[in-house]
């Protein structure tokens, strides 16, 4: 049976191919997508969700827009990687796309998702986990519905933002704390397993050949990602860092998991968003989740590839309908 799965993402170019990965695979039931503020405000990240969508094809999957700022303090922005849209690079052109927007707000439609489907519900957050912990805040009764949270966020080592801390946990610490603490089952991609799958040039190669429009849109969100990438990290090319989470409910053999505690750290001076990964029980913390760590890079692209070709044809097909 496919994994029934809500999307809460901040679009952004990976959560963009997690998009695609979601909505092509068999092996998941993309029941809903919601948004939060991130890579970008949240006007910006639910139009790039839409605007996936769109040129996907994808119009069955309600899209909400939840959390425009963290639980405490002021918002960050990626606009050093995303630029000013959240998803530069492509021209989408200046019309609305024809995917409309929920009119629930996230945590309506995420609630209302958990109480009708019929099996728990997998959580995929792959940007600040604003909207999750609002949720386990408001409807602490709809725990039992949910089956697992599986989020991109942390670092097993250095951070991406500030030297400790990855962008999505350091957006909002206090919210991730309130993940990790929950009790639900959590795993865990972070940088040390995100960096291993870089867009190199045979990989946009296999995507350029697929020869569709959305593979062309495919291309140019890469080019404009590798050129961020390599301008503020000196990468020769960039991780997609958000598709390791569906990858790992389509084939979980993709990705070596350890379990560990996991703390966020919530005050320190220099270390404020920081995700304390304990690989070695020295803290005496109980572990609290299943961390990534070795990933089948060649096997991770093909299930990419596989998905740009399976809806850029599909799309393809719509058109010519």
């Amino acid at each position: 049976m496919p994994v029934p799965v809500i999307l809460d993402c901040d679009p952004g170019h990976d959560d963009a191919f997690n998009i695609l990965l979601a909505a092509a695979h068999p092996a998941v039931d993309l029941l809903a997508i919601t948004t939060v503020a991130g890579n970008q405000s949240l006007e910006k990240t639910t139009l790039n969700a839409r605007r996936v969508c769109a040129v996907a094809g994808i119009r069955d999957v309600p899209i909400a827009a939840g959390r425009d700022r963290p639980l405490h303090g002021a918002a960050l922005d990626a606009e050093n990687i995303h630029g000013g849209s959240g998803l530069d690079g492509p021209g989408f052109g200046e019309g609305e796309p024809d995917v409309p927007q929920d009119p629930r707000d996230a945590l309506t439609l995420i609630r209302d998702t958990l109480l009708r489907h019929p099996a728990p519900v997998t959580l995929v957050p792959t940007g600040p986990l604003t909207n999750i912990a609002t949720l386990l805040l408001a409807h602490p009764e709809l725990m039992h519905r949910i089956e697992r949270i599986v989020l991109m966020g942390g670092s097993t080592g250095r951070g991406n933002t500030t030297p400790a801390a990855e962008f999505n946990i350091l957006c909002d610490p206090e919210a991730a704390d309130i993940v990790f603490t929950s009790g639900l089952p959590v795993t865990m991609f972070g940088l040390n397993a995100t960096h291993q799958v870089r867009a190199t040039p045979d990989v946009i190669t296999r995507i350029a050949a697929l020869g569709t429009p959305l593979a062309k849109l495919c291309i140019e969100l890469l080019t404009y990602f590798a050129a961020t990438y390599r301008e503020v990290y000196g990468f020769d090319a960039p991780p997609l860092h958000d598709p390791l989470t569906v990858a790992h409910l389509i084939d979980p053999s993709l990705i070596s998991l350890v379990r560990a505690a996991v703390a966020i750290e919530l005050t320190g001076t220099y270390t404020r968003g920081a995700t304390l990964v304990d690989l070695d029980g020295v803290t005496g913390l109980p572990a609290n989740a299943d961390v990534g760590m070795e990933v089948d890079v060649p096997g991770f692209w093909d299930l990419i590839v596989e998905a740009v070709r399976v809806l850029g044809e599909r799309a393809r097909s719509e058109v010519q309908a």
